[in-house]
């Protein structure tokens, strides 16, 4: 099945309003039980030739990844789920959550938080999570950049925000903080890392790196690329990824 949505653009193609409206004062969106949309929820879909799966339940969910906006070039049009896209609403696109969901969205550079209903599928750019609305781009300062560095979960109806100026996570000490990693693999068997890190040498042999964590008491060896502060750079190296068929990579940011 191939689903219509709105967001299959990237937001270099999109604009801001040619009025600026003052969106800092519009609420985070509620949360409040819903039934399945009847419509944006397949067991899959395929968009530019990739399947995506949705998801079976939305409880619990959280990601970490780069968020994107749009705007003005998709106001009005019908989302995936059918209602219109309105930028000035606090709302969002996401490729494989149940639709509608409401999430917490962590801007992980500078702590701020909003609350936003998703409603659409996207962003269908390889190296982002979410779609976030004007007004909810704006609300974390998205907007100047383009692109974040945001951590999203799950919420539920009662859910209370914390305070918004406090960042929720903790980044390495030897780290700036938005600096972020990609992480191409986890390996039980350090010579099979340590072959990963020897094929991606290319990309840079002081960026690509293994670190060994433990997890349900088992060893694991986690090859990343990184620390990394650009976006753009990112995304290149993502593309050599796809090119070098390695396409299991996500952001992590410690």
């Amino acid at each position: 099945m191939t689903l219509a949505g709105c967001s299959y653009v990237t937001v270099e193609r999109d604009s801001v309003p040619t009025k600026p409206v003052d969106v800092l004062s519009v609420p985070d969106a509620v949360p409040k039980w819903e039934t399945r949309s009847k419509y944006g929820n397949p067991k899959s879909y395929v968009v530019f030739g990739k399947r995506y799966n949705v998801m079976n339940d939305n409880r619990g969910f959280s990601q970490q990844g780069i968020a994107s906006w749009y705007g003005k070039k998709f106001h009005g049009k019908r989302t995936s789920s059918g209602e219109s896209y309105d930028m000035y609403a606090m709302t969002a696109a996401h490729k494989t959550l149940i639709l509608p969901a409401y999430i917490e969205v962590t801007n992980l550079r500078n702590g701020k938080k909003v609350v936003v209903k998703v409603n659409d599928r996207g962003p269908f750019h390889e190296n982002r999570i979410i779609d976030l609305s004007y007004a909810a781009a704006t609300k974390l300062d998205v907007v100047a950049k383009g692109t974040a560095l945001v951590k999203i979960r799950v919420v539920q109806p009662g859910y209370a925000s914390a305070k918004r100026s406090t960042p929720v996570e903790t980044i390495s000490p030897e780290y700036s903080p938005g600096d972020f990693f990609i992480q191409v693999g986890a390996f039980s068997e350090l010579d099979n890392a340590e072959s990963l890190r020897r094929k991606l040498n290319f990309i840079g042999n002081t960026l690509v790196k293994i670190s060994q964590v433990m997890i349900d008491n088992r060893t694991l060896y986690r090859v990343r690329i990184g620390p990394l502060s650009d976006v753009g750079i990112a995304d290149k190296i993502v593309q050599q990824l796809i090119q070098l068929d390695e396409p299991e990579h996500h952001i992590v940011v410690n």
